[in-house]
Protein backbone atom coordinates (compact mmCIF):
# COMPACT_ATOMS: atom_id res chain seq x y z
CA UNK A 1 0.00 0.00 0.00
CA UNK A 2 1.41 3.55 -0.87
CA UNK A 3 -0.30 7.19 -1.18
CA UNK A 4 -1.08 8.70 -4.46
CA UNK A 5 -0.66 12.55 -4.87
CA UNK A 6 -2.96 14.15 -2.99
CA UNK A 7 -6.65 15.03 -4.63
CA UNK A 8 -9.69 17.15 -2.85
CA UNK A 9 -12.31 15.00 -2.26
CA UNK A 10 -15.51 16.32 -0.78
CA UNK A 11 -17.26 14.22 1.98
CA UNK A 12 -21.39 14.74 2.09
CA UNK A 13 -23.15 14.60 6.09
CA UNK A 14 -24.95 11.89 6.39
CA UNK A 15 -28.55 13.98 6.54
CA UNK A 16 -27.60 16.02 3.39
CA UNK A 17 -27.79 12.59 1.03
CA UNK A 18 -30.05 12.56 -2.07
CA UNK A 19 -31.03 9.75 -3.72
CA UNK A 20 -29.67 9.02 -7.62
CA UNK A 21 -25.54 10.89 -6.28
CA UNK A 22 -23.03 9.74 -5.93
CA UNK A 23 -20.92 10.92 -2.90
CA UNK A 24 -17.84 10.43 -0.59
CA UNK A 25 -18.46 9.78 3.35
CA UNK A 26 -17.07 9.14 6.51
CA UNK A 27 -19.16 7.20 9.83
CA UNK A 28 -18.95 5.05 12.33
CA UNK A 29 -19.64 1.72 12.47
CA UNK A 30 -22.92 0.67 13.47
CA UNK A 31 -24.09 -2.51 12.88
CA UNK A 32 -22.01 -4.69 9.71
CA UNK A 33 -22.13 -8.28 8.85
CA UNK A 34 -18.97 -9.80 7.52
CA UNK A 35 -18.57 -10.51 3.79
CA UNK A 36 -20.13 -13.49 2.41
CA UNK A 37 -20.87 -15.27 -0.52
CA UNK A 38 -24.41 -14.04 -1.71
CA UNK A 39 -26.68 -16.10 -4.09
CA UNK A 40 -24.94 -15.07 -6.71
CA UNK A 41 -21.00 -14.76 -7.64
CA UNK A 42 -20.18 -11.94 -5.78
CA UNK A 43 -19.27 -10.97 -1.90
CA UNK A 44 -21.76 -9.37 0.14
CA UNK A 45 -21.05 -6.84 3.25
CA UNK A 46 -23.69 -4.65 5.27
CA UNK A 47 -22.97 -1.84 6.96
CA UNK A 48 -24.96 0.39 8.87
CA UNK A 49 -22.94 3.93 9.45
CA UNK A 50 -23.48 7.21 11.50
CA UNK A 51 -21.95 10.39 12.09
CA UNK A 52 -21.81 13.74 13.90
CA UNK A 53 -25.98 14.56 12.17
CA UNK A 54 -27.05 11.69 14.07
CA UNK A 55 -28.49 10.08 11.04
CA UNK A 56 -28.01 6.41 10.26
CA UNK A 57 -27.00 4.95 6.50
CA UNK A 58 -27.33 1.73 5.82
CA UNK A 59 -25.17 0.53 2.83
CA UNK A 60 -25.46 -2.50 0.44
CA UNK A 61 -21.71 -3.60 -0.82
CA UNK A 62 -21.21 -6.20 -3.43
CA UNK A 63 -17.98 -6.82 -5.33
CA UNK A 64 -16.36 -9.88 -6.83
CA UNK A 65 -13.33 -9.85 -4.81
CA UNK A 66 -13.50 -10.52 -0.67
CA UNK A 67 -10.99 -8.32 -0.23
CA UNK A 68 -12.28 -5.02 -1.49
CA UNK A 69 -15.04 -4.91 0.48
CA UNK A 70 -14.63 -2.72 3.92
CA UNK A 71 -12.41 -4.66 6.59
CA UNK A 72 -14.48 -4.07 9.20
CA UNK A 73 -13.68 -5.34 12.64
CA UNK A 74 -16.17 -4.54 15.62
CA UNK A 75 -18.91 -1.98 15.82
CA UNK A 76 -16.88 1.46 16.61
CA UNK A 77 -14.67 1.02 13.82
CA UNK A 78 -14.50 4.29 11.36
CA UNK A 79 -15.00 3.81 7.73
CA UNK A 80 -14.73 6.13 4.66
CA UNK A 81 -16.34 5.33 1.18
CA UNK A 82 -16.01 7.11 -2.16
CA UNK A 83 -18.28 6.92 -4.47
CA UNK A 84 -20.86 5.27 -2.77
CA UNK A 85 -24.36 5.84 -4.95
CA UNK A 86 -27.37 6.98 -2.93
CA UNK A 87 -30.73 5.35 -3.68
CA UNK A 88 -34.14 5.52 -1.82
CA UNK A 89 -35.59 2.05 -1.22
CA UNK A 90 -38.83 2.19 0.62
CA UNK A 91 -38.93 5.37 1.31
CA UNK A 92 -35.42 4.87 2.98
CA UNK A 93 -32.04 6.05 2.24
CA UNK A 94 -29.38 3.32 1.10
CA UNK A 95 -25.91 3.04 -0.43
CA UNK A 96 -24.70 1.04 -2.64
CA UNK A 97 -21.44 0.01 -5.01
CA UNK A 98 -20.47 2.20 -7.73
CA UNK A 99 -18.79 1.63 -10.07
CA UNK A 100 -14.54 2.92 -8.70
CA UNK A 101 -16.33 1.99 -5.26
CA UNK A 102 -13.09 2.12 -2.28
CA UNK A 103 -13.52 2.01 1.04
CA UNK A 104 -10.81 2.72 3.75
CA UNK A 105 -11.34 1.32 7.59
CA UNK A 106 -9.43 2.62 10.65
CA UNK A 107 -9.73 1.74 14.20
CA UNK A 108 -12.22 3.79 16.37
CA UNK A 109 -10.33 4.34 19.32
CA UNK A 110 -8.92 6.86 21.27
CA UNK A 111 -5.49 7.35 20.89
CA UNK A 112 -4.83 4.75 18.99
CA UNK A 113 -2.58 4.84 15.79
CA UNK A 114 -4.13 5.98 12.39
CA UNK A 115 -3.60 3.12 10.15
CA UNK A 116 -5.71 2.61 7.43
CA UNK A 117 -7.09 -1.11 6.22
CA UNK A 118 -7.37 -1.43 2.48
CA UNK A 119 -6.42 -4.00 0.10
CA UNK A 120 -5.88 -1.08 -2.30
CA UNK A 121 -2.63 -0.73 -3.18
CA UNK A 122 -2.83 2.73 -3.67
CA UNK A 123 -4.87 5.07 -1.52
CA UNK A 124 -5.01 9.12 -1.06
CA UNK A 125 -4.81 10.25 2.94
CA UNK A 126 -4.77 13.57 3.50
CA UNK A 127 -3.80 15.61 7.03
CA UNK A 128 -7.78 16.56 6.47
CA UNK A 129 -8.26 12.87 6.35
CA UNK A 130 -6.81 12.35 10.03
CA UNK A 131 -8.52 15.26 11.12
CA UNK A 132 -12.14 13.31 10.04
CA UNK A 133 -10.96 10.39 11.91
CA UNK A 134 -9.94 12.19 14.98
CA UNK A 135 -13.67 14.18 15.13
CA UNK A 136 -15.23 11.08 14.75
CA UNK A 137 -13.18 9.28 17.26
CA UNK A 138 -14.02 12.27 19.88
CA UNK A 139 -17.83 11.93 18.72
CA UNK A 140 -18.23 8.26 19.13
CA UNK A 141 -16.29 8.00 22.45
CA UNK A 142 -19.30 10.15 23.68
CA UNK A 143 -22.53 9.17 21.77
CA UNK A 144 -21.56 5.58 20.85
CA UNK A 145 -22.07 3.01 23.71
CA UNK A 146 -19.00 0.17 23.65
CA UNK A 147 -20.10 -3.12 21.95
CA UNK A 148 -21.62 -5.08 25.14
CA UNK A 149 -21.40 -8.41 22.68
CA UNK A 150 -17.38 -8.48 22.89
CA UNK A 151 -17.23 -11.15 25.55
CA UNK A 152 -14.26 -12.95 27.04
CA UNK A 153 -14.47 -17.12 27.51
CA UNK A 154 -14.29 -16.18 31.17
CA UNK A 155 -17.67 -13.85 30.90
CA UNK A 156 -19.77 -15.65 28.88
CA UNK A 157 -23.13 -17.57 30.09
CA UNK A 158 -25.38 -20.16 28.45
CA UNK A 159 -28.43 -19.29 26.40
CA UNK A 160 -26.10 -15.95 25.28
CA UNK A 161 -25.26 -13.98 21.58
CA UNK A 162 -22.02 -13.01 22.10
CA UNK A 163 -18.56 -12.18 19.82
CA UNK A 164 -15.06 -13.64 20.74
CA UNK A 165 -11.46 -13.14 20.21
CA UNK A 166 -9.87 -16.12 19.94
CA UNK A 167 -7.12 -18.06 18.46
CA UNK A 168 -7.24 -20.92 16.46
CA UNK A 169 -5.74 -24.23 17.87
CA UNK A 170 -7.00 -27.01 15.84
CA UNK A 171 -9.81 -27.82 13.05
CA UNK A 172 -11.42 -30.50 11.39
CA UNK A 173 -14.63 -31.54 9.30
CA UNK A 174 -17.54 -33.42 10.89
CA UNK A 175 -19.36 -33.54 7.96
CA UNK A 176 -20.99 -31.44 5.10
CA UNK A 177 -22.95 -28.75 6.61
CA UNK A 178 -20.76 -28.51 10.17
CA UNK A 179 -16.84 -27.87 11.01
CA UNK A 180 -15.28 -28.16 14.01
CA UNK A 181 -12.91 -25.33 14.86
CA UNK A 182 -11.14 -25.62 18.64
CA UNK A 183 -9.99 -21.91 20.11
CA UNK A 184 -9.23 -20.28 22.96
CA UNK A 185 -8.58 -16.84 24.25
CA UNK A 186 -6.61 -17.69 27.79
CA UNK A 187 -9.53 -17.26 30.08
CA UNK A 188 -11.32 -20.77 31.61
CA UNK A 189 -15.13 -20.83 31.18
CA UNK A 190 -17.37 -20.63 33.72
CA UNK A 191 -18.92 -24.29 33.18
CA UNK A 192 -17.00 -26.68 31.02
CA UNK A 193 -16.71 -27.00 27.16
CA UNK A 194 -18.60 -29.57 25.41
CA UNK A 195 -16.38 -32.31 23.54
CA UNK A 196 -17.09 -32.76 20.14
CA UNK A 197 -16.72 -36.75 19.50
CA UNK A 198 -13.38 -36.76 16.82
CA UNK A 199 -12.54 -39.87 16.69
CA UNK A 200 -13.24 -41.00 13.20
CA UNK A 201 -12.09 -37.18 12.24
CA UNK A 202 -8.74 -35.93 10.90
CA UNK A 203 -7.84 -33.03 13.06
CA UNK A 204 -5.65 -30.64 12.34
CA UNK A 205 -3.29 -29.23 14.78
CA UNK A 206 -0.24 -29.73 17.40
CA UNK A 207 -2.29 -32.15 19.31
CA UNK A 208 0.17 -31.96 22.40
CA UNK A 209 -0.55 -28.35 22.53
CA UNK A 210 -4.16 -28.87 22.03
CA UNK A 211 -3.82 -31.45 24.67
CA UNK A 212 -2.01 -29.27 27.60
CA UNK A 213 -4.47 -26.67 26.93
CA UNK A 214 -7.26 -29.01 27.07
CA UNK A 215 -9.25 -27.28 29.96
CA UNK A 216 -8.96 -24.04 28.16
CA UNK A 217 -9.88 -24.23 24.94
CA UNK A 218 -13.35 -24.52 23.69
CA UNK A 219 -15.13 -26.69 20.76
CA UNK A 220 -16.87 -24.51 18.13
CA UNK A 221 -19.66 -26.43 15.80
CA UNK A 222 -19.84 -23.95 12.51
CA UNK A 223 -22.62 -24.61 10.08
CA UNK A 224 -23.49 -24.31 6.96
CA UNK A 225 -22.73 -21.18 4.70
CA UNK A 226 -19.61 -20.72 7.53
CA UNK A 227 -17.77 -24.03 6.76
CA UNK A 228 -16.30 -23.05 3.80
CA UNK A 229 -14.85 -19.88 5.59
CA UNK A 230 -13.85 -22.07 8.48
CA UNK A 231 -12.19 -24.87 6.44
CA UNK A 232 -10.01 -21.93 4.76
CA UNK A 233 -8.53 -20.93 8.09
CA UNK A 234 -4.87 -21.56 9.17
CA UNK A 235 -4.08 -23.17 12.53
CA UNK A 236 -2.37 -20.49 14.96
CA UNK A 237 -4.48 -17.51 13.03
CA UNK A 238 -6.20 -15.25 15.46
CA UNK A 239 -9.86 -14.98 15.07
CA UNK A 240 -13.00 -12.93 16.05
CA UNK A 241 -16.52 -14.73 15.45
CA UNK A 242 -19.22 -12.90 15.32
CA UNK A 243 -22.53 -14.02 17.39
CA UNK A 244 -21.37 -17.21 18.81
CA UNK A 245 -24.13 -18.88 20.47
CA UNK A 246 -24.16 -20.86 23.70
CA UNK A 247 -26.31 -23.46 25.56
CA UNK A 248 -26.53 -25.94 28.41
CA UNK A 249 -25.56 -28.90 27.63
CA UNK A 250 -26.96 -31.78 30.36
CA UNK A 251 -26.89 -35.29 30.88
CA UNK A 252 -29.11 -37.55 33.76
CA UNK A 253 -27.63 -40.24 34.93
CA UNK A 254 -28.59 -41.81 38.31
CA UNK A 255 -28.63 -39.25 41.03
CA UNK A 256 -25.97 -37.31 38.96
CA UNK A 257 -26.54 -34.31 36.35
CA UNK A 258 -23.80 -33.57 34.00
CA UNK A 259 -23.37 -29.59 32.80
CA UNK A 260 -21.07 -28.30 29.58
CA UNK A 261 -21.15 -25.90 27.23
CA UNK A 262 -21.90 -25.72 23.82
CA UNK A 263 -21.08 -23.31 21.20
CA UNK A 264 -22.74 -22.89 17.99
CA UNK A 265 -22.27 -20.50 15.26
CA UNK A 266 -25.28 -21.45 13.28
CA UNK A 267 -26.11 -20.28 9.64
CA UNK A 268 -27.05 -17.45 7.78
CA UNK A 269 -26.05 -13.48 8.60
CA UNK A 270 -28.31 -12.16 10.72
CA UNK A 271 -27.43 -9.99 13.54
CA UNK A 272 -23.72 -10.16 11.71
CA UNK A 273 -23.34 -13.88 12.02
CA UNK A 274 -20.07 -14.73 10.72
CA UNK A 275 -16.16 -15.19 11.40
CA UNK A 276 -13.31 -12.49 10.15
CA UNK A 277 -9.30 -13.52 10.87
CA UNK A 278 -7.35 -10.62 12.61
CA UNK A 279 -3.88 -9.21 11.51
CA UNK A 280 -1.22 -9.61 14.39
CA UNK A 281 -0.97 -5.55 14.07
CA UNK A 282 -4.58 -5.77 15.55
CA UNK A 283 -4.82 -4.06 19.07
CA UNK A 284 -7.43 -6.93 20.57
CA UNK A 285 -4.78 -9.21 19.34
CA UNK A 286 -1.59 -7.88 20.77
CA UNK A 287 -4.63 -8.05 24.44
CA UNK A 288 -4.87 -11.42 22.97
CA UNK A 289 -1.74 -12.07 22.82
CA UNK A 290 -0.71 -11.04 26.37
CA UNK A 291 -3.80 -13.13 28.07
CA UNK A 292 -2.34 -16.23 26.17
CA UNK A 293 0.83 -16.14 27.48
CA UNK A 294 -0.24 -15.19 31.20
CA UNK A 295 -2.97 -18.10 30.80
CA UNK A 296 -2.53 -20.09 33.76
CA UNK A 297 -1.80 -23.56 32.70
CA UNK A 298 -1.06 -25.26 35.81
CA UNK A 299 -4.24 -23.91 38.06
CA UNK A 300 -6.71 -27.05 39.59
CA UNK A 301 -9.20 -27.21 36.10
CA UNK A 302 -12.59 -28.03 36.09
CA UNK A 303 -13.17 -31.44 34.81
CA UNK A 304 -14.67 -31.90 31.40
CA UNK A 305 -18.29 -31.93 32.96
CA UNK A 306 -19.91 -31.09 36.10
CA UNK A 307 -20.92 -33.95 37.93
CA UNK A 308 -23.86 -33.02 40.99
CA UNK A 309 -25.63 -35.56 42.97
CA UNK A 310 -28.15 -32.67 43.61
CA UNK A 311 -29.05 -30.02 40.62
CA UNK A 312 -27.72 -26.27 41.99
CA UNK A 313 -30.43 -24.22 42.32
CA UNK A 314 -29.73 -22.09 39.07
CA UNK A 315 -30.84 -24.62 36.96
CA UNK A 316 -34.66 -26.12 36.80
CA UNK A 317 -34.09 -30.15 37.62
CA UNK A 318 -34.77 -30.88 33.94
CA UNK A 319 -31.28 -29.89 33.46
CA UNK A 320 -32.13 -27.21 31.12
CA UNK A 321 -31.57 -23.66 30.98
CA UNK A 322 -35.28 -21.60 31.04
CA UNK A 323 -35.59 -19.32 28.07
CA UNK A 324 -37.28 -17.01 30.14
CA UNK A 325 -34.46 -16.75 32.93
CA UNK A 326 -33.87 -12.98 31.34
CA UNK A 327 -30.51 -12.56 33.57
CA UNK A 328 -28.54 -15.60 31.61
CA UNK A 329 -30.07 -15.00 28.49
CA UNK A 330 -28.96 -12.34 25.97
CA UNK A 331 -29.95 -12.95 23.63
CA UNK A 332 -30.19 -10.60 20.46
CA UNK A 333 -33.50 -9.02 20.54
CA UNK A 334 -35.40 -9.22 17.54
CA UNK A 335 -36.91 -5.75 18.45
CA UNK A 336 -34.79 -2.46 19.12
CA UNK A 337 -35.61 0.74 21.37
CA UNK A 338 -35.71 4.32 19.57
CA UNK A 339 -35.14 6.20 22.74
CA UNK A 340 -35.34 6.04 27.06
CA UNK A 341 -32.33 3.21 26.93
CA UNK A 342 -31.75 4.60 30.82
CA UNK A 343 -34.70 3.00 31.36
CA UNK A 344 -33.88 -0.71 33.29
CA UNK A 345 -36.26 -3.64 32.38
CA UNK A 346 -38.79 -4.16 34.41
CA UNK A 347 -40.51 -8.23 34.55
CA UNK A 348 -44.04 -8.68 34.10
CA UNK A 349 -44.99 -9.77 36.95
CA UNK A 350 -43.81 -6.36 38.63
CA UNK A 351 -45.57 -4.56 35.93
CA UNK A 352 -49.07 -6.01 36.48
CA UNK A 353 -48.57 -4.94 40.50
CA UNK A 354 -48.00 -1.28 40.22
CA UNK A 355 -50.52 1.53 38.83
CA UNK A 356 -51.19 3.67 35.98
CA UNK A 357 -49.40 5.80 34.20
CA UNK A 358 -46.36 4.57 33.85
CA UNK A 359 -43.75 3.74 31.30
CA UNK A 360 -41.52 0.69 31.08
CA UNK A 361 -38.85 -1.23 29.49
CA UNK A 362 -39.47 -5.13 28.98
CA UNK A 363 -38.16 -8.04 27.45
CA UNK A 364 -40.38 -10.96 26.64
CA UNK A 365 -41.49 -13.25 23.92
CA UNK A 366 -45.08 -12.90 21.70
CA UNK A 367 -47.36 -15.52 23.02
CA UNK A 368 -49.77 -14.84 20.35
CA UNK A 369 -51.67 -11.58 18.53
CA UNK A 370 -54.60 -10.05 17.35
CA UNK A 371 -56.02 -10.17 14.61
CA UNK A 372 -54.30 -13.39 13.01
CA UNK A 373 -55.39 -12.16 9.59
CA UNK A 374 -52.96 -9.39 9.04
CA UNK A 375 -54.66 -7.37 6.60
CA UNK A 376 -57.49 -7.27 8.92
CA UNK A 377 -54.80 -4.85 11.61
CA UNK A 378 -54.51 -1.83 9.32
CA UNK A 379 -57.51 0.59 10.02
CA UNK A 380 -57.98 4.19 9.70
CA UNK A 381 -57.05 6.82 12.18
CA UNK A 382 -57.77 10.20 12.66
CA UNK A 383 -54.88 12.13 15.10
CA UNK A 384 -56.63 14.84 15.78
CA UNK A 385 -60.32 12.76 17.06
CA UNK A 386 -58.95 9.45 17.05
CA UNK A 387 -61.48 8.01 15.12
CA UNK A 388 -60.93 4.62 14.10
CA UNK A 389 -62.70 2.77 11.33
CA UNK A 390 -62.06 -0.38 8.95
CA UNK A 391 -60.51 0.98 5.26
CA UNK A 392 -63.12 0.28 2.60
CA UNK A 393 -62.25 -1.50 -0.81
CA UNK A 394 -61.56 1.28 -3.18
CA UNK A 395 -64.29 -0.44 -5.36
CA UNK A 396 -66.85 -0.38 -2.77
CA UNK A 397 -66.72 3.11 -1.93
CA UNK A 398 -69.58 4.00 -4.09
CA UNK A 399 -71.99 1.51 -3.12
CA UNK A 400 -70.67 2.64 0.76
CA UNK A 401 -71.86 6.53 -0.15
CA UNK A 402 -74.67 5.17 -1.86
CA UNK A 403 -75.97 2.48 0.81
CA UNK A 404 -74.83 4.41 3.93
CA UNK A 405 -77.66 6.96 3.68
CA UNK A 406 -80.21 4.09 4.18
CA UNK A 407 -78.76 1.39 6.32
CA UNK A 408 -78.85 1.61 9.60
CA UNK A 409 -75.71 1.06 11.99
CA UNK A 410 -75.99 -1.95 14.31
CA UNK A 411 -77.04 -0.08 17.60
CA UNK A 412 -75.33 -3.14 19.92
CA UNK A 413 -71.75 -1.81 19.33
CA UNK A 414 -69.36 -3.02 21.50
CA UNK A 415 -66.71 -0.65 23.48
CA UNK A 416 -63.32 -2.23 23.93
CA UNK A 417 -60.53 -0.55 26.03
CA UNK A 418 -58.48 0.91 23.12
CA UNK A 419 -61.26 2.52 21.52
CA UNK A 420 -65.12 3.57 22.29
CA UNK A 421 -67.84 3.16 19.36
CA UNK A 422 -70.29 5.76 19.19
CA UNK A 423 -73.36 5.79 16.49
CA UNK A 424 -74.07 9.20 15.22
CA UNK A 425 -77.15 10.87 13.67
CA UNK A 426 -76.11 13.46 10.55
CA UNK A 427 -77.50 16.68 10.02
CA UNK A 428 -78.84 17.70 6.28
CA UNK A 429 -78.66 14.12 4.70
CA UNK A 430 -81.69 12.81 5.89
CA UNK A 431 -80.95 11.76 9.87
CA UNK A 432 -78.41 9.14 8.10
CA UNK A 433 -76.44 7.16 11.37
CA UNK A 434 -72.87 6.46 11.04
CA UNK A 435 -71.06 4.47 13.33
CA UNK A 436 -67.47 5.58 14.43
CA UNK A 437 -64.68 4.45 16.83
CA UNK A 438 -62.87 6.73 19.15
CA UNK A 439 -59.35 5.93 20.21
CA UNK A 440 -58.76 6.62 23.66
CA UNK A 441 -55.45 8.24 24.21
CA UNK A 442 -54.12 6.91 28.28
CA UNK A 443 -57.92 6.22 28.74
CA UNK A 444 -59.09 10.06 27.33
CA UNK A 445 -61.24 10.23 24.65
CA UNK A 446 -60.35 14.03 23.24
CA UNK A 447 -62.86 15.58 21.16
CA UNK A 448 -62.01 17.90 17.82
CA UNK A 449 -64.46 20.83 17.22
CA UNK A 450 -62.49 20.69 13.84
CA UNK A 451 -63.19 17.25 13.10
CA UNK A 452 -66.51 17.12 14.16
CA UNK A 453 -67.56 19.91 11.96
CA UNK A 454 -66.18 17.92 9.09
CA UNK A 455 -67.93 14.92 9.83
CA UNK A 456 -70.97 16.29 10.03
CA UNK A 457 -70.64 18.21 6.74
CA UNK A 458 -68.89 16.17 4.75
CA UNK A 459 -68.95 12.64 5.73
CA UNK A 460 -65.34 13.00 5.06
CA UNK A 461 -62.15 13.34 7.45
CA UNK A 462 -58.27 13.52 6.48
CA UNK A 463 -57.01 9.93 8.22
CA UNK A 464 -54.10 8.48 8.38
CA UNK A 465 -53.39 4.36 7.88
CA UNK A 466 -52.54 2.69 11.18
CA UNK A 467 -51.50 -0.95 12.30
CA UNK A 468 -53.40 -1.89 15.27
CA UNK A 469 -53.28 -5.30 16.80
CA UNK A 470 -53.28 -6.74 20.32
CA UNK A 471 -49.45 -8.69 21.50
CA UNK A 472 -50.22 -11.31 24.34
CA UNK A 473 -46.45 -10.61 25.89
CA UNK A 474 -44.66 -13.50 28.29
CA UNK A 475 -41.55 -13.19 30.37
CA UNK A 476 -41.99 -16.10 32.04
CA UNK A 477 -42.75 -14.04 35.18
CA UNK A 478 -46.35 -13.27 34.07
CA UNK A 479 -48.35 -12.55 30.66
CA UNK A 480 -49.64 -9.09 29.92
CA UNK A 481 -51.79 -8.10 26.87
CA UNK A 482 -50.51 -4.65 25.20
CA UNK A 483 -51.86 -2.40 21.92
CA UNK A 484 -49.81 -1.64 19.17
CA UNK A 485 -50.69 1.22 16.79
CA UNK A 486 -48.70 2.86 14.24
CA UNK A 487 -48.40 3.99 11.07
CA UNK A 488 -44.46 2.83 9.61
CA UNK A 489 -42.28 2.86 12.48
CA UNK A 490 -42.74 -0.34 14.25
CA UNK A 491 -42.40 -2.41 11.24
CA UNK A 492 -40.83 -0.01 9.32
CA UNK A 493 -43.33 -0.91 6.47
CA UNK A 494 -46.09 1.98 5.78
CA UNK A 495 -49.28 0.96 6.63
CA UNK A 496 -50.79 2.94 3.86
CA UNK A 497 -48.94 0.68 0.74
CA UNK A 498 -49.37 -2.83 2.59
CA UNK A 499 -52.70 -3.35 1.37
CA UNK A 500 -51.85 -2.37 -1.66
CA UNK A 501 -48.48 -4.34 -2.16
CA UNK A 502 -48.40 -8.19 -1.92
CA UNK A 503 -44.38 -7.66 -1.34
CA UNK A 504 -44.93 -5.30 1.51
CA UNK A 505 -48.03 -7.93 2.85
CA UNK A 506 -45.29 -10.76 2.80
CA UNK A 507 -43.07 -8.98 5.11
CA UNK A 508 -45.67 -7.88 7.49
CA UNK A 509 -46.34 -11.67 7.54
CA UNK A 510 -42.89 -13.00 7.59
CA UNK A 511 -41.93 -10.48 10.81
CA UNK A 512 -45.11 -11.73 12.50
CA UNK A 513 -44.19 -15.39 11.79
CA UNK A 514 -40.61 -14.92 12.77
CA UNK A 515 -41.84 -13.13 16.14
CA UNK A 516 -44.35 -15.85 16.64
CA UNK A 517 -43.28 -19.11 14.93
CA UNK A 518 -46.28 -21.50 14.51
CA UNK A 519 -45.53 -25.06 15.24
CA UNK A 520 -42.83 -24.67 17.92
CA UNK A 521 -42.45 -24.43 21.33
CA UNK A 522 -42.38 -20.68 22.98
CA UNK A 523 -39.07 -21.19 24.80
CA UNK A 524 -37.72 -21.24 20.65
CA UNK A 525 -39.07 -17.75 19.76
CA UNK A 526 -36.86 -14.82 19.90
CA UNK A 527 -36.92 -12.34 22.42
CA UNK A 528 -38.33 -8.74 22.05
CA UNK A 529 -37.26 -5.33 23.58
CA UNK A 530 -39.70 -3.16 24.15
CA UNK A 531 -41.39 0.27 25.64
CA UNK A 532 -45.02 -0.07 27.40
CA UNK A 533 -46.50 2.74 28.78
CA UNK A 534 -49.34 1.60 31.19
CA UNK A 535 -53.02 4.28 31.59
CA UNK A 536 -55.99 4.10 33.22
CA UNK A 537 -59.12 3.28 31.16
CA UNK A 538 -63.14 3.90 33.02
CA UNK A 539 -65.60 1.81 31.09
CA UNK A 540 -69.02 3.28 33.29
CA UNK A 541 -68.29 1.83 36.10
CA UNK A 542 -65.22 -0.60 35.54
CA UNK A 543 -61.99 0.76 36.01
CA UNK A 544 -58.80 -1.03 33.52
CA UNK A 545 -55.33 -0.54 33.55
CA UNK A 546 -54.13 -1.42 29.69
CA UNK A 547 -50.93 -0.89 28.20
CA UNK A 548 -49.75 0.80 24.48
CA UNK A 549 -46.06 -0.34 22.48
CA UNK A 550 -44.39 2.68 22.16
CA UNK A 551 -40.75 4.02 20.71
CA UNK A 552 -40.09 0.27 19.59
CA UNK A 553 -39.27 -0.83 16.01
CA UNK A 554 -38.51 -4.25 13.99
CA UNK A 555 -34.65 -4.97 14.36
CA UNK A 556 -33.04 -4.01 10.60
CA UNK A 557 -31.74 -7.67 10.07
CA UNK A 558 -35.33 -8.98 10.62
CA UNK A 559 -36.88 -7.10 8.17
Amino acid sequence: MSLVPATNYIYTPLNQLKGGTIVNVYGVVKFFKPPYLSKGTDYCSVVTIVDQTNVKLTCLLFSGNYEALPIIYKNGDIVRFHRLKIQVYKKETQGITSSGFASLTFEGTLGAPIIPRTSSKYFNFTTEDHKMVEALRVWASTHMSPSWTLLKLCDVQPMQYFDLTCQLLGKAEVDGASFLLKVWDGTRTPFPSWRVLIQDLVLEGDLSHIHRLQNLTIDILVYDNHVHVARSLKVGSFLRIYSLHTKLQSMNSENQTMLSLEFHLHGGTSYGRGIRVLPESNSDVDQLKKDLESANLTANQHSDVICQSEPDDSFPSSGSVSLYEVERCQQLSATILTDHQYLERTPLCAILKQKAPQQYRIRAKLRSYKPRRLFQSVKLHCPKCHLLQEVPHEGDLDIIFQDGATKTPDVKLQNTSLYDSKIWTTKNQKGRKVAVHFVKNNGILPLSNECLLLIEALGIVPLQYVFVMTFTLDDGTGVLEAYLMDSDKFFQIPASEVLMDDDLQKSVDMIMDMFCPPGIKIDAYPWLECFIKSYNVTNGTDNQICYQIFDTTVAEDVI
